[in-house]
């Protein structure tokens, strides 16, 4: 008896022994993520990636972007995020037209940024526009960051591929002004979200 209660024991071991590399060859690695479309950094979770390349991140260094970390979006994480609409007459056409994406303060909290306290952001451009706006106002307009307008997906060389902008028509602090005068905190062509906590 005691020889089968061997045998079995070292059966079970040995199948133990197998089963635990095979469940961890069946864990994959997280994905890596695709091409960055936007960047937030500053005072934000562990982010995920680490500091500026100052050879490789040329355009963040030109407009003298600076970080020690940051989380960057790529096309998916951003699809991830809950979308909304928004339908604000546009001053380029004076038309209405349906601009979708997650608010921006969703994007941020995605990013590990906390809501509470006094929080400024510099929302920045490809070309280099900047502008500042608090995260109290940002969430008070709704503000979005857009990635697609009206079913089609915002285009580089266009208003794209991201747009932080609000529904003007409809926001107190906008809908009287001149339709020229609504939307000079919304930079498009938005890549990079820097967070300043007061």
């Amino acid at each position: 008896m005691n020889k089968m209660n061997k045998r079995r024991f070292l059966a079970l071991t040995s199948l133990g022994g197998l089963a635990a590399p095979a469940a961890q060859a069946s864990v994959k690695p997280p994905p890596r993520p695709g091409p960055g479309l936007l960047t937030v950094s500053g005072a934000i979770g562990k982010g995920n990636r680490g500091p500026i390349d100052a050879a490789l991140d040329q355009m963040m260094v030109k407009h003298k972007v600076a970080f020690d970390r940051a989380h960057v979006f790529d096309a998916p994480a951003l699809q991830r995020l809950a979308a909304i609409q928004i339908r604000p007459t546009l001053e380029y056409d004076a038309k209405v037209h349906a601009l979708s994406g997650p608010l921006l303060s969703s994007v941020l909290e995605a990013a590990g940024v906390a809501s509470a306290g006094d929080v400024m952001l510099t929302l920045r451009a490809v070309d280099g526009y900047a502008v500042n706006v608090s995260l109290t106002d940002a969430r008070a307009w709704r503000m979005i960051v857009a990635t697609a307008i009206d079913g089609q997906p915002l285009a580089l060389g266009g208003l794209g591929p991201q747009w932080a902008v609000y529904e003007a028509d409809t926001v107190d602090a906008f809908k009287d002004k001149p339709l020229k005068e609504r939307f000079a905190l919304c930079p498009w062509g938005l890549y990079h979200v820097d967070v300043k906590r007061g």
